[in-house]
């Protein structure tokens, strides 16, 4: 019996996050999440570490999906390129 998991975004995830992102990325990102995080988060997701510890994420290409599964409610908490995505996530939880 398999678990479908509801995708629920930060709302600068969708202000902020993918109006940088190319169609193209936006489109992959978009797949990965839908086929991956809405089935079997705990599995796709690698756990984060220390401050991090909790979150998730989910590597697509050059791009991380940082989550945080809560029953059955997968968060997002952001979508950023893999070399500004760790300091946009310690930002966001002090805003949190």
């Amino acid at each position: 019996m398999e678990i479908s998991y509801a995708v629920l975004y930060h709302e600068r995830v969708v202000s902020d996050d993918l109006p940088h992102i190319d169609a193209r990325t936006k489109r992959r990102i978009r797949e990965a999440i839908e086929r991956k995080l809405t089935t079997r988060p705990e599995i796709f997701g690698k756990p984060l570490r220390r401050s991090l510890k909790g979150y998730r994420k989910l590597r697509v290409g050059d791009y991380r999906v940082v989550f945080r599964i809560a029953g059955g409610k997968v968060f997002v908490l952001t979508i950023q390129h893999r070399s500004v995505v760790y300091q946009t996530m310690a930002k966001r939880m002090k805003g949190a």
